[in-house]
């Protein structure tokens, strides 16, 4: 049995990135541009970074990410063992451990929470906890999860969002009938036991965040974190109105920085260029289904999707938008993501070999197709113009429909879009999320596009399963193998994360599994 108890890990617990070489301050204001606002803030019936991100400081989860995001660290829970069959993980939660509204977290919190992460169709993420069995309190701190059967990927599965741990009394006693009813009403108002708890949000405007008297872990100066006051979210979609703030101080820091401007923002005095490890990936999504609005879909046409990747230049486009930081994608999910296959880029350029396949297809002329592209976001205006112009060439005509975010989501999910751009980073370590995201079908019709491959979703459902790495490693090869050749996207890229912040900040930290870390951040006065 291998135990993990709170003495060996100590060090573990303090969560600011690193040792700074500034003696630390306390309180103020910490302002944080980002392109969009938060939509829904409940851990479970939830799917979108933009809520996601913020999600990870107003919840805390029974274990949590490492730094590096490839390993799990005590959260909530201060030990845990798994048993010797891999059947059951026995938990142990912190002393004194409280929720945000200064109510005790119990073992009977954990249990309804865990269960209804688990309930079916509850979410999208339901298949990352589908092998507990069962989800039994052992008194008020003490929680044994029993499970159906051995799971590869239980443990990172207890440190993504949709594992957070909830007042059950407080969700309860939420408006409305159905759970999803309750979860609308709660995420207006969250209880959680992040660093930091919802001070106010004026949706589309501001979210501000205030610190939570009552987080558990605390600091380089032993003392509880977090260190800041308060973090203040405003939304600024313009990626140069984002800039020009932060260069003038309204702003602290600034998420999602055009490549285009990262060598300008390294040489600047006022201005720290982060270029955080990720698991992130761009990409085109494609609507895949026979017909879109009562007409035939061209892009439903498998030799159709191979001749625009062939035809798509993309060490071009990572020169042009990325500046040469990005790479190109060698399967649909990342280098960094465990039992990633593929060791040569997805479709090189290949402009022959894109109209040969557009002459076998059942459009030898080309077509007219479209393209949502998120209003004022640099980078996507750039790819799509690029995109118009390298499939101009096999006939291809690609009109270019801006919208804000909320549009782009909601179009997404109905499945009625016909392209988009999108980018995807994992929250867990493990391959089996962006796999049921990308080509499990079950899950959300393969990025609600309409694909499906009964291959791959039967590799998917045993992989879930299989403990021998090796085996479990040849059916995501498999996997990869089908998606990467017949899918439903245009691979682009790998990138790390852009994050501009002030020379005041220090501490910030976005793991590669994109967690976005203000518990450890702290401002010079």
């Amino acid at each position: 049995m291998k135990t993990f108890a709170r003495a060996a890990l100590t060090a573990a617990l303090v969560l600011s990135a690193g040792v700074s070489a500034h003696a630390i301050e306390r309180g103020g204001t910490l302002t944080y541009g980002r392109y969009a606002d938060s939509l829904f803030l409940d851990p479970v019936l939830n799917d979108a970074n933009v809520d996601i991100w913020i999600l990870s400081n107003l919840y805390d989860t029974l274990l949590l990410p490492t730094d590096d995001g490839k390993d799990v660290k005590p959260g909530l829970a201060s030990e845990y063992k798994m048993a010797d069959d891999g059947m059951s993980i026995a938990l142990t939660l912190r002393d004194g451990i409280k929720f945000s509204d200064g109510s005790p977290i119990t073992a009977s919190d954990v249990v309804w929470s865990l269960k209804r992460a688990t309930k079916k169709d509850n979410g999208i993420w339901g298949f990352m906890v589908d092998s507990i069995d069962d989800i039994v309190a052992d008194g008020d701190t003490k929680v044994t999860i029993k499970l159906k059967h051995p799971d590869p990927a239980i443990l990172a599965a207890l440190t993504v969002f949709n594992t957070a741990i909830m007042p059950q009394k407080a969700f309860e006693a939420a408006k409305g009938t159905t759970d999803e009813e309750k979860a609308k009403d709660f995420g207006t108002h969250p209880v959680g036991s992040g660093a930091f708890m919802l001070k106010s949000w004026d949706r589309g405007s501001v979210m501000k965040l205030v610190k939570n008297p009552y987080y558990w872990a605390k600091g380089e100066d032993g003392q509880p974190l977090p260190y800041l006051d308060e973090v203040d979210f405003p939304v600024i979609p313009d990626d140069a109105t984002r800039i020009l703030k932060l260069g003038s101080g309204e702003l602290d820091g600034a998420e999602f920085i055009p490549y285009s401007r990262v060598a300008e923002l390294k040489g600047s005095a006022a201005v720290d260029m982060e270029l955080f490890p990720s698991t992130r990936v761009q990409y085109v999504t494609m609507n895949v289904r026979p017909e879109i609005d009562g007409k035939k879909n061209p892009l439903s046409d498998v030799k159709v999707r191979q001749a625009m990747n062939y035809a798509i230049n993309k060490q071009a486009i990572i020169q042009i938008v990325t500046h040469g930081v990005g790479t190109p994608q060698t399967s649909y999910m990342s280098t960094a993501t465990p039992l990633h296959a593929g060791d040569q880029p997805l479709y090189p350029y290949d402009l022959e070999k894109a109209k040969s396949l557009m002459k076998e297809s059942g459009y030898p002329d080309g077509f007219s197709t479209s393209i949502l592209v998120l209003a004022g976001n640099q980078d996507q205006i750039s790819i799509s113009t690029a995109l118009q112009q390298m499939l101009g060439q096999i006939g291809v005509k690609l009109d270019l429909q801006q919208v804000d975010n909320a549009t782009l989501t909601q179009q997404y999910r109905e499945g009625k879009f016909v392209m988009r751009n999108a980018a995807w980073t994992d929250d867990i370590a493990d391959p089996n999320e962006i796999t049921s995201y990308f080509a499990y079908s079950p899950n959300i019709d393969a990025l609600h596009t309409g694909w499906n491959s009964e291959e791959a979703d039967t590799l998917f459902e045993a992989s879930q399963k299989e403990m021998d790495g090796a085996k479990r490693a040849e059916e995501y090869a498999r996997i990869q193998e089908i998606f990467n050749t017949t899918g439903p996207t245009l691979p682009l890229y790998e990138t790390p994360y852009p994050v501009a912040l002030s020379k005041k900040v220090h501490g910030f930290l976005q793991i590669p599994l994109g967690n976005n870390i203000f518990s450890g951040a702290w401002k010079d006065k």
